[in-house]
């Protein structure tokens, strides 16, 4: 097999605002930004990247994908993040180790529980 996972791509309303802010919450660098895409890296040269490209419609619904992460404080990792500018949500997990954000334009993502 000859693949490589290169990227997530995700759509937004505000690429580059969006890109930026993923930027912030996961310490990770802008590798491309145009008025078309934006992506973001760990690092220049590390993949996969995030790539959002811009969509006229609204977000609508719960994603069917999202990312997960394991930080090694939870509620440090959540409170940093929602003074960010994520939000807390629901979407029918029930109470569950762990907790539900929103980035700023709706996508869903999970900080998960602290590995012990």
């Amino acid at each position: 097999m000859d693949l490589e996972w290169e990227q997530v791509v995700v759509d937004a309303a505000q690429p580059r605002g969006l890109a930026r802010w993923w930027a912030q919450a996961l310490d990770w660098v802008m590798v491309d930004e145009s008025d078309e895409d934006c992506e973001i890296r760990p690092t220049p040269q590390r993949l996969p990247g995030i790539l959002f490209t811009p969509v006229t419609e609204a977000k609508a619904g719960k994603n069917r994908l999202h990312l997960d992460f394991r930080p090694a404080d939870q509620e440090a990792e959540v409170q940093r993040l929602l003074r960010l500018g994520a939000t807390r949500t629901d979407i029918g997990q029930g109470k569950q180790s762990w907790v539900v954000l929103q980035d700023p334009e709706g996508n869903e993502f999970c900080v998960l529980s602290s590995r012990s």
